[in-house]
C-alpha cells in the first residue's frame, strides 16, 4: 500500500484509543482496512478484531478490500453494521431469530393502525410515518423518557400514547425494531456483567468507521465492549456530521478526547479526490463553523477548474442552463455517469426531473423521491380539477367538500354519484347551506374555461383553500410555510399547460417515470445521478451541480438555532466535496413566484454574491 505519513501513523498505531480525523477523499477506507491487515500481520487473532460501520454496503466493501489485500477468500475478522453486530450479541444470549425483528411492512401497518386510533387526522400527511418513525428512533437512541420528549409531528400527548401503545405491542408480540436491538444490548450489558465480560474477551480491537454518525447509545455500548484495553480506533469527520435527525451528534466526536485523554490523534489532511480550488473554497466555508476540530485540508491533485457560481432569474432558467451545460459536457466525450445534480430536499428536484424527462436525458434518483402529485394537498387540488372536468363521484366530493369547511354533512352525499339538485333538496330548509352548495357549483363552472395554473390560483384564493391550509397548520401546531411552499410548487408545475387534461397527462407520465426509476434503482447504468445532499454523502463525481443555493433552501428555512445552521453548512460542505474536477453552484432570484436571496454560504465562499 502507498500511504502518506498521516495514513501510516494511523495504520501502525499500536494499542489504546486513537482518533483519526478523515477529511473528504482522504483514503479513510484504505486506512481502516490497512490497519486490520497490520494487526493480523503482527499476530493479532483475526477473530478478536471488530470493524463496525453504518451500512451493509460499506461493511461489505471493507471486507472485500481487506480480503483482496490479504489475498484471502475468507477471514474471521468481523465486519458489520452496528445493528448487525448487536443483533448477533442478543441472538447468542436470548436465542432470537429473524422472526423477532419487525419488518418494514409490519412496522408501517402497526404505525398506521396506531395513528388511525390516536391521531386520525395525521393519516392525511404523506410523510407522517417517516416523521413518527424517526422520532421514536431518536427517543430510543438517546434513551429519553417519553414524558420529557416533545414531538414535532403531532401533539405531545398523542405521541406519548402512540409510543406507549407501540412499545406495548412490541413487547406482547416479542418483536424488536432496529433501535430496540441497541437498547436491549445496552441493557443486557448493564444487567449481566458476565455476558459483557465474555464479549470483552472475544473482541480486543475495535475499528469504527464514520464515527461522526454515531448516536449516544451506540457509543456507550462500544465503550463498554472495548474495556479494559480501550483499543478503540475511531475514524470520521466532524465536518461531515449531517444526520442529526437520526441522533448523530458531532459533539460525541469532540467528547471522545475527554473520555480518552490518553488517545492519540492523527488528521488525514490530504484530499485525493478534488482539485485545489474546490478543496480551498470548501475549507473556507466549513471554517465558519465554531463547533469543530480545527483542521486544514489540502489537495493532492492540481489546481482544478474554477467553481462556477451563477445566478439565474428563476428555476426554469436555472434548470435550462444546467441541462445545456451537461449536453456540452457530453459532447466533450464524457459520460452521463460522471454527472450529479444535488438538491437540499427531495421535493426540490421536481422541476429538474420533469425537464430531464422532457429532454429525454437518462437519469437515476438516489432517493425514493416523494411524488409531489401524491401528497394530500396535491390530491385535494387534483380532485377539485376532476370535479371541474365532470366527475361526480361521492369519493371525490367527500375529499374536498369541507376543504375549506362548508359544513356539508356526509349524510348529504348518500349516493355513489352526487347530483347538485339532490344537495339542494337535502338542505331545502336551510337557505345558507343552499348558498354554499350554489357557490361550489358556480366555482366548478367558473374554472372550466381556465388554464390549470389559473384554476389552482382560483382554488387557492377564490375558493379559500390557502386560508384552509393556514387554519390547518395552526390547529396542527406546524409551520404554514411548509404547506404553502408545497402548494406553490404544485401550482408552478401547472404553468404552461393549456388544459386540465394536458396537465393530467403530464402527471401520469411523471408517475410512470417514478415507477420505472424505482424498478431500475439497483442497476448500475450510465445515467445522470439526481440526489439530495444527504444521500450523496460517500459518493464522488467528476461534474457536480448544486441547485437552488438560496436563503431558505440552503440553509433550510427550518434551521434557526446556531447548531442547526452549522449542520446546514456541513451539509453544503458535503455537497461541494463530492466534486472531483467541476463544481457548479446555482442560485435564483425568484423561486415559485417569490423573490429570494442567494445563500449566505456563497458569501462565505467568495466574499460577495453577484445576483
Amino acid at each position: 500500500m502507498n500511504l502518506n505519513e498521516a495514513q501510516k501513523k494511523a495504520v501502525i498505531h499500536d494499542k489504546g484509543p486513537m482518533l483519526v480525523l478523515a477529511g473528504p477523499g482522504s483514503g479513510k477506507t484504505s486506512v481502516v482496512t490497512g490497519r486490520v491487515c497490520h494487526l493480523i500481520k503482527k499476530g493479532v487473532p483475526a477473530s478478536s478484531i471488530m470493524v463496525v460501520t453504518f451500512t451493509r454496503a460499506a461493511a461489505n466493501e471493507m471486507r472485500e478490500r481487506f480480503l483482496r489485500m490479504m489475498k484471502l477468500e475468507t477471514s474471521q475478522v468481523t465486519f458489520g453494521t452496528f445493528h448487525g453486530v448487536f443483533y448477533g450479541i442478543l441472538r447468542h444470549t436470548y436465542r432470537l431469530s429473524g422472526s423477532n425483528i419487525i419488518s418494514d411492512g409490519q412496522k408501517n401497518k402497526l404505525l398506521s393502525e396506531l395513528i388511525s386510533e390516536f391521531y386520525p387526522e395525521g393519516l392525511e400527511e404523506t410523510d407522517m410515518f417517516l416523521q413518527l418513525s424517526r422520532e421514536i428512533s431518536t427517543l430510543k437512541g438517546n434513551r429519553m423518557d417519553p414524558a420529557n420528549y416533545y414531538s414535532a409531528c403531532m401533539p405531545e400527548e398523542k405521541f406519548r400514547r402512540i409510543y406507549e401503545a407501540y412499545q406495548g405491542w412490541m413487547k406482547e408480540n416479542r418483536k424488536l425494531d432496529f433501535d430496540d436491538i441497541m437498547v436491549y444490548t445496552w441493557k443486557l450489558f448493564q444487567e449481566k456483567p458476565q455476558v459483557l465480560t465474555m464479549w470483552q474477551k472475544q473482541f480486543v480491537y475495535f475499528l469504527i468507521d464514520e464515527f461522526q454518525d454515531i448516536n449516544p447509545i451506540q457509543y456507550d455500548i462500544m465503550k463498554m465492549l472495548a474495556k479494559p484495553q480501550d483499543n478503540l480506533f475511531i475514524v470520521g469527520d466532524d465536518d461531515q456530521s449531517i444526520y442529526h435527525f437520526r441522533g448523530a451528534n458531532p459533539e460525541l466526536m469532540m467528547k471522545f478526547q475527554k473520555d480518552y485523554p490518553q488517545a492519540q490523534e492523527v488528521t488525514l489532511d490530504v484530499n485525493y479526490r478534488s482539485g485545489r480550488i474546490i478543496v480551498e473554497k470548501a475549507g473556507k466555508l466549513i471554517k465558519e463553523n465554531k463547533n469543530r476540530f480545527s483542521k486544514s485540508i489540502h489537495a493532492a491533485s492540481g489546481e482544478g477548474e474554477a467553481i462556477d457560481i451563477s445566478c439565474f432569474s428563476d428555476q426554469e432558467e436555472e434548470v435550462q442552463h444546467c441541462l445545456e451545460q451537461i449536453q456540452e459536457y457530453l459532447k466533450e466525450g464524457h459520460s452521463y455517469a460522471e454527472v450529479a445534480i444535488l438538491f437540499r430536499t427531495n421535493t426540490g428536484s421536481q422541476k429538474l426531473v420533469e425537464q430531464l424527462m422532457a429532454w429525454n436525458l437518462p437519469f437515476q434518483v438516489r432517493d425514493d423521491l416523494p411524488n409531489l402529485y401524491d401528497h394530500w394537498i396535491a390530491s385535494n387540488i387534483i380532485t377539485y380539477m376532476r370535479l371541474v372536468l365532470g366527475s361526480r363521484k361521492r369519493s371525490d366530493f367527500l375529499q374536498i367538500i369541507n376543504r375549506p369547511n362548508r359544513f356539508i354533512s356526509r349524510e348529504a352525499l348518500y349516493d355513489s354519484e352526487v347530483v347538485f339538485e339532490t344537495l339542494y333538496q337535502f338542505y331545502e330548509e336551510k337557505q345558507w347551506m343552499c348558498e354554499r352548495v350554489e357557490k361550489l357549483e358556480h366555482d366548478l363552472k367558473v374554472m372550466k374555461n381556465m388554464t390549470p395554473f389559473g384554476a389552482v390560483n382560483y382554488i387557492r384564493y377564490g375558493i379559500g383553500y390557502e386560508a384552509y391550509l393556514k387554519e390547518y397548520a395552526q390547529y396542527r401546531h406546524i409551520k404554514q410555510e411548509s404547506l404553502l411552499e408545497l402548494l406553490d410548487e404544485l401550482q408552478d408545475t401547472a404553468r404552461g399547460f393549456d388544459t386540465i387534461e394536458e396537465w393530467f397527462a403530464h402527471i401520469e407520465r411523471y408517475r410512470l417515470e417514478m415507477k420505472q426509476q424505482y424498478q431500475r434503482k439497483r442497476k448500475n447504468e450510465n445515467r445522470i445521478t439526481v440526489s439530495t445532499l444527504h444521500s450523496a454523502k460517500g459518493l464522488e463525481f467528476d461534474n457536480v451541480y448544486i441547485l437552488d443555493v438560496n436563503e431558505g433552501v440552503i440553509p433550510y428555512h427550518k434551521a434557526v438555532l446556531e447548531a442547526e445552521i452549522e449542520e446546514e453548512r456541513r451539509l453544503f460542505y458535503v455537497g461541494m466535496t463530492r466534486a472531483r474536477t467541476r463544481l457548479h453552484l446555482y442560485s435564483v432570484r425568484e423561486r415559485l413566484g417569490k423573490k429570494i436571496e442567494p445563500s449566505p454560504f456563497l458569501d462565505e465562499i467568495q466574499g460577495h454574491t453577484d445576483c
